[in-house]
């Protein structure tokens, strides 16, 4: 039942040999996307980067989702993204956000079923903060969710709380 012991007919019970912290790591690596997901943060295309700026700060988060009338991802803002827009002479309230965000196929995505191992690598390796949860649709990707660091962290303090397991 624990993991550590299993049985087989006429050979009784035996020692598996696993750990109680593989059996964890096991457990980790089976979790998905969809258990630990946030509400995603959006502004539209056409928005200003002071619009994006102010809901920045109101949502009181690191990567904003640029989507268009659809909820179709077209871009991803972060904090330096606004502020290397906002270092210089520019008129923040007309420069539209689709002029500095980061476009396709520059996005990192994620699905609802990727195991949280997965994403949280790529968070590592992509060096970034946040990542879309997406589903396909007939007019591209709909976001309905982010993934961020927090996510992951909680999702471990859970586990070590021993609230999911």
């Amino acid at each position: 039942m624990t993991g550590f012991l299993e049985a087989r007919p006429r050979v009784g019970y035996y020692y598996t040999g696993r750990t109680s912290g593989a059996q964890i790591i096991e457990k980790i690596k089976k979790l998905t996307v969809k258990d630990f997901q946030a509400i995603p943060v959006v502004v539209d295309r056409s928005s200003s980067v002071y619009d994006a700026i102010v809901t920045m700060f109101l949502e009181d988060v690191g990567t904003l989702f640029v989507v268009d009338q659809n909820s179709i991802l077209t871009g991803v803002l972060s904090r330096k993204d606004l502020l290397r827009a906002s270092i210089g002479n520019k008129d923040l309230h007309t420069l539209p956000v689709d002029i500095i965000m980061t476009r396709m196929p520059n996005i990192t995505i994620c699905y609802k079923d990727d195991t949280i191992h997965s994403v949280a690598k790529s968070l590592i390796e992509k060096q970034i903060d946040a990542v879309p949860v997406v589903r396909e649709s007939e007019h591209g990707l709909e976001v309905i969710g982010r993934f961020t660091k927090t996510n992951f962290t909680r999702a471990i303090v859970d586990i070590m709380n021993n609230d999911m397991f």
